[in-house]
């Protein structure tokens, strides 16, 4: 039901802001809704699909999966980063493509820091606006010529996955660059289309941030013998965070992300189980002397966030 709203509401008002032109503080207003529906559209529909989650049907979670594509996202390339290399290597520095942006920022202890990462608790929230338009535009692409996420190679791609890519950056451009200036002129599209990207970039990241880089989170590194200190559960228990897990909306609009470490411990799992898990995680937590990291709010987690930055931008 949620995603046939979300998917619905998406598509009743990319018609109307693109052929019926309302007036600019309308159009304003619906490009700010639209960007908020594709963050929705992608924790609720296509992440739960990707996962396996969202259907008890494969070919409905294949369906809800490549959802990412009409977004502009190429769902074989998430598959890879995110299915096979986040949740396997969750915080680890090198591997998981999650915490790596180049200079710009320091998410993690290992990391080279930088001059500029000292503000980066001040300038954050302007790259994470930007990673809707940095994925589509760019990563994908770097991902496709290179072959490569980080240090990890893609498995070998067939020819309908070199064609998905491409139908689905076509379909991309075709939707919301080329029909959006032919309707409503180069000037209003560019600024609808920045409005609808920035924000919706600004809450992906920011929700998925706020499960990983948080003041209590770890950031471990293998050994000499290049194994792990912990096994699979304990190092997903170290390395993730939950926040506002009591707020009914938050936990209905980011589709259950706010349990993240229930999420990272059973990823195949509908998140509308995850309240009911989580009670037994904290007692299994408990009983081996776990920190079971959680925030109450959404407004903690992001000041978590927030002091982590800063240490990272200072701590050598």
């Amino acid at each position: 039901t949620k995603a046939i709203l979300m998917i619905s509401l998406f598509l009743v008002i990319y018609v109307h802001v693109v052929f019926f032109t309302p007036a600019w503080y309308w159009a304003i207003l619906e490009c700010i809704t639209l960007g908020g529906l594709i963050a929705g559209v992608g924790f609720n529909v296509m992440h739960d699909g990707s996962h396996g989650s969202f259907s008890k049907y494969k070919w409905v979670n294949k369906i809800a999966a490549h959802s990412v594509n009409i977004m502009g996202a190429a769902h074989f390339m998430w598959n890879v980063k995110h299915n096979m290399i986040h949740h396997s290597f969750t915080n680890i520095d090198g591997v998981d493509d999650d915490i790596e942006t180049g200079i710009f920022m320091r998410l993690a202890p290992t990391q080279k820091k930088l001059k500029l990462h000292r503000v980066q608790h001040w300038y954050f929230w302007m790259l994470y606006a930007l990673l809707y338009l940095f994925w589509v535009f760019f990563t994908d692409y770097k991902k496709y010529f290179t072959q490569k996420i980080g240090p990890v190679l893609l498995k070998k791609m067939a020819w309908y996955d070199h064609a998905g890519f491409w139908l689905t950056k076509s379909a991309h451009a075709l939707i919301f660059v080329v029909i959006p200036i032919m309707a409503c002129g180069w000037l209003a599209w560019l600024t609808g289309f920045l409005v609808t990207t920035l924000l919706a970039g600004f809450v992906l990241s920011i929700v998925f941030q706020l499960a990983h880089t948080v003041e209590d989170t770890h950031f471990p590194l293998a050994d000499e013998a290049n194994k792990m200190e912990d096994e699979f559960a304990i190092h997903q228990i170290k390395t993730t965070a939950n926040f506002a897990t009591r707020n009914k909306l938050v936990s209905w609009l980011v589709g259950g992300l706010n349990f993240q470490i229930e999420h990272h411990l059973f990823p195949k799992i509908s998140h509308v189980h995850y309240p009911a898990i989580s009670q037994i995680v904290r007692d299994v937590c408990r009983e081996y002397q776990l920190q079971y990291i959680e925030y109450p709010t959404m407004r903690r987690a992001v000041v978590a966030h927030v002091r982590f930055l800063r240490e990272m931008g200072v701590r050598k």
